[in-house]
């Protein structure tokens, strides 16, 4: 029998080529979803880093108003920055005191969570596929062992020749499962660590505007203590 793979797969049963099919699929996927976010991600990461740039003037001035025009722009529109501080800069402008701070911190910790949500888009296929991939091949493998004793059974012999094809065939599926299961889990960690690292970022940027809106709102030292 010829070991050339594609012959190999041609032959196999219809099981066999099914379930394949589906891990094929679940590959396709995965490759979708890691192209995807790697260009979503990196978008927002961007711009954010270029709306914390324009926005240095207008904070440094405590121009909250301002401030909140540059976030709006459309250059920025896919930023979590701009997501986070809209939300912020608008409570704080409406009652620049301490109800608004503290109604500003809840709209942007509503808009942290929303954002995960959004981030994470996808990642049920990557999970899925890494935990479901060795089984689907494992399905696969009971069929190309069925195929192998089947074959046996037609040959009336126990030869090697007549298990060889079911027998590859199981093995096909079992290495094809893992690899899958394999690259969704790969990717599943790696994404969750680059949004992991996003939401620390807007944590950290949440924190810092929280000061910065205490600041507008206390009297400076000096004055204080007269």
């Amino acid at each position: 029998m010829d070991h050339n793979i594609v012959e190999l797969l041609a032959e196999a049963s219809l099981p066999v080529k099914i379930i394949l099919a589906l891990l094929a699929v679940m590959t396709i996927g995965c490759f979708y979803v890691a192209i995807e976010r790697t260009w979503s991600l990196g978008k927002t990461r961007n711009q954010s880093r270029d709306l914390a740039d324009a926005l240095g003037a207008a904070m440094t001035k405590g121009d909250a108003a301002g401030a909140l025009a540059v976030v709006k722009q459309e250059q920025f529109k896919a930023s979590y920055l701009a997501h986070l501080l809209e939300k912020g800069l608008a409570e704080f402008s409406q009652r620049p005191d301490a109800h608004g701070i503290e109604s500003a911190e809840r709209a942007m910790r509503n808009v942290i969570v929303n954002e995960s949500a959004a981030m994470r888009k996808g990642s049920g296929i990557l999970a899925t596929t890494g935990s479901t991939a060795p089984f689907v091949g494992l399905v696969g493998t009971i069929f190309g062992i069925i195929n192998a004793f089947t074959g046996m059974a037609e040959a009336g012999s126990g030869g090697f020749g007549a298990v060889a094809g079911g027998i590859a065939e199981a093995l096909w599926a079992t290495a094809f499962g893992i690899s899958v299961a394999i690259v969704g889990v790969w990717l599943f960690n790696w994404f969750n660590g680059k949004i992991d690292a996003i939401l620390d970022d807007m944590g950290i940027a949440m924190q810092e505007y929280l000061d910065w809106c205490n600041k507008q709102v206390l009297p400076p030292r000096e004055e204080a203590a007269k």
